[in-house]
This record gives structure tokens, C-alpha cells and sequence, in this order.
């Protein structure tokens, strides 16, 4: 997901998870900068594109700050040793990337100048961590959302919600589960994220609730 802050190029461009087809995404939406990446969780669909960011290093000549969680920091720095632990890199250049480890728990983090909630979940056995900017919720791969974090999501414009799959599922929210937090919440709008493919997506639509929508592949949200 790209959030861009401001407008008339006054504001900044953040960056959550960077999947394996974020190259694609990223010249898709003519994205321009990216100020900042934020990390869900490490699983290899939310970090697989992390080397198309040196593009990002080369256009705005700086490094890139990344944040995450513990697991997210091991996990990067053990898959992706040539960017974190580096060596002599022979033919090639690499991302410059510098990563700051957050407290899930904080009541607010400053992201390069912009204020973000961290919203912890449980992601089977591990955390994964959703983000609050605004109005505007980002909460995938997660099947359990704890009270306090849900205390945190209150008052939402948008909700962008993970939801697996129709049935139930270990790790994810499905169909049901995910309508229960909608239920809870009752922001304004919201989209279901990270689908399977059992959902068709004009017939799922009609049969959600109003204000509940699936998402698509370039999707755009404006908010005031």
C-alpha cells in the first residue's frame, strides 16, 4: 500500500510492505519518492521487492528508512544480509536502507514528520503490525485484533481489512470474521485486502454490506 500525504508535492510518500511485484506497482501508480517503508511482518509476499527500493536511493540520492517490528528486523536482516550486513558488492549496486525497530505498543510513532499509530495484532503465533494515519487504518494478515488495539481504531474514515478467504482460516480473518470487526468498528468504508481466489469480484460486492467493498490491484482512497 503507497499513502501520499499533502498535496502539490508538499507532503510524503510512504511505502507499507514492499511485495514481490512492487517494480510493477510503483511505475503502475507513477509513484515518485518513497520517504519511508513501513513493515507488517516478513512473510516473503510483504518484503520479496525490497531491491526495486534502490531505484528510490538512486532518483532522491539518500538512504531510506525502513520500520518494523523484532521479527521483521531478524528476518530482514538474515534473508537479505548483502543490504544489512554488507560486504564488497562486486557489479552492482544495493539498496541503501537504514532500519528502525518500533515499539507496537507506542501511543504514536513520528515517521518523517508524520504521526502513525502502530496497531498490533496476531498473525497466528507472531505479531504483525497494522498502521493508523489519520482516519485511514492499514490492518492485514492478522486473525485475531486484541481489544486495545481495536480501542485504537475507533472513529475510522477508512478501513483497508485483511480477509483470507470465505472460510475460516488459521492465521487470517475470513469472510465472517472480517465482517465481525467491520460490525465492531463501523467505520465509514471499508475494503477487504489480501483475497483468495474463490472470491468473483461483482458477485462478492453485491452481497457485502453497504460500506463494505473488496479491494482491487490500483485501488485509490481520497480523503480531506
Amino acid at each position: 500500500m503507497w499513502i501520499q500525504t499533502g498535496k502539490g508535492g508538499r507532503g510524503k510518500s510512504i511505502l507499507i510492505d514492499s511485495s514481490a511485484d512492487f517494480r510493477a506497482q510503483a511505475l503502475r501508480e507513477n509513484i515518485p519518492r518513497i520517504d519511508a517503508v513501513l513493515y507488517t511482518h516478513p512473510h516473503a509476499d510483504h518484503i520479496s521487492g525490497i531491491d526495486d527500493l534502490r531505484s528510490y536511493n538512486f532518483i532522491q540520492k539518500s538512504r531510506i528508512p525502513l520500520y518494523g517490528n523484532a521479527w521483521t528486523e531478524r528476518e530482514l536482516a538474515e534473508r537479505f544480509q548483502y543490504i544489512f550486513k554488507p560486504t564488497r558488492v562486486e557489479g552492482g549496486g544495493i539498496p541503501t536502507l537504514d532500519f528502525h525497530l518500533i515499539d507496537s505498543g507506542a501511543e504514536l510513532l513520528d515517521i518523517v514528520g508524520v504521526p502513525v499509530i502502530p496497531l498490533s495484532v496476531q498473525h497466528g503465533s507472531k505479531e504483525c503490525v497494522g498502521y493508523r494515519i489519520g482516519s485511514v487504518a492499514y490492518v492485514t494478515d492478522c486473525h485475531y485484533i486484541p481489544d486495545q488495539t481495536l480501542a485504537r481504531m475507533q472513529g475510522l474514515d477508512y478501513l483497508i481489512l485483511d480477509c483470507v478467504r470465505i472460510d475460516p482460516h488459521p492465521t487470517h480473518l475470513n469472510m465472517d470474521s472480517a465482517l465481525e470487526v467491520v460490525r465492531k468498528l463501523k467505520p465509514r468504508a471499508t475494503a477487504f485486502t489480501h483475497l483468495g481466489h474463490e472470491f468473483e469480484f461483482a458477485e462478492w460486492n453485491q452481497k457485502l454490506p453497504d460500506g463494505v467493498t473488496l479491494a482491487y490491484d490500483g485501488m485509490q482512497i481520497e480523503l480531506n
